[in-house]
């Protein structure tokens, strides 16, 4: 079995380029799944495992070889895991995974289906949560909207607690995302507080896309003036806004009570 014992390796340098930087995701298709967990919630997502690599005072040879028997597993160190670890509850294990292309066309829905839009989410906490609702509800897809970060960002692989892997994802513009909508007799409810019904008053047991924004600037003029009907959830407090994640598992789950659960 291969060995590393140094972080000036050419590989554990191309590594870090991979957890730091969107560009050689890209370039290279492949991204670092962190947590035995993760990468097990990965392999069912059926993602390929290429590489494994594992500190074995954390996590032993035979541990790791039960997680993915075609990948090459590589023993590294102790000052090599903790260059790679983007946090503590690691569980002495990482791999390399190739990623998955994210176009609306690969998306496979039900004949009924309840899927969650957000537009141009830029935190990871929050693309995160996103994900944990989605898949605690699950919808049968989430798109992002004109997308402002990769999302196999380290960060957001993280807060998704493996979510990432086990919602359909897709990315794309506005308007290509309410062509899609349309084309598939989608009806799509926008969150927003301009022109907007209460949302408990909407029916959502048909083909329903639920929309939501930032929580700087709200979702653009160009999903309020196409929805089916612009939405709002009524606000009680001194505030007129609350998190995304949160506001979205409001209205999903609004839609799942419609739907019997």
């Amino acid at each position: 079995m291969k060995q590393i014992t140094s972080i000036q390796n050419p590989f554990i340098k191309s590594l870090v380029l991979l957890q730091d930087k969107a560009k050689n995701r890209k370039q290279t298709g492949t991204f670092i799944i962190e947590g035995k967990r993760e990468i097990e919630i990965a392999l069912k997502g059926g993602y390929e495992i290429q590489t494994v690599l594992f500190y074995p005072e954390i996590c032993s040879d035979s541990e790791a070889k039960k997680v993915a028997q075609s990948a090459d597993y590589i023993e590294i160190n102790k000052e090599v895991f903790q260059k790679l670890a983007y946090r503590d509850t690691t569980e002495g294990i990482l791999a390399v995974a190739k990623t998955k292309p994210m176009h609306l066309s690969n998306l496979k829905l039900s004949s009924n289906p309840l899927i969650l839009i957000a537009e141009a989410p830029e935190k990871p906490g929050n693309i995160g949560a996103l994900l944990r609702t989605a898949d605690a509800a699950n919808l049968d897809a989430v798109i992002i909207a004109n997308p402002k970060s990769d999302l196999y960002n380290p960060n957001i692989v993280r807060s998704s607690v493996g979510c990432l892997f086990t919602n359909q994802i897709a990315t794309g513009s506005t308007a290509e995302i309410i062509a899609f909508l349309k084309e598939k007799n989608i009806n799509f409810y926008c969150a927003t507080l301009q022109n907007s019904t209460s949302y408990h008053t909407q029916d959502y047991t048909t083909p329903t896309a639920l929309v939501v924004g930032t929580e700087a600037t709200g979702l653009t003029q160009e999903w309020r003036d196409a929805a089916t009907q612009n939405i709002i959830i009524p606000m009680q407090g001194e505030i007129d806004s609350m998190n995304v994640s949160v506001a979205a598992a409001i209205l999903i789950f609004e839609a799942k009570r419609q739907r019997g659960f």
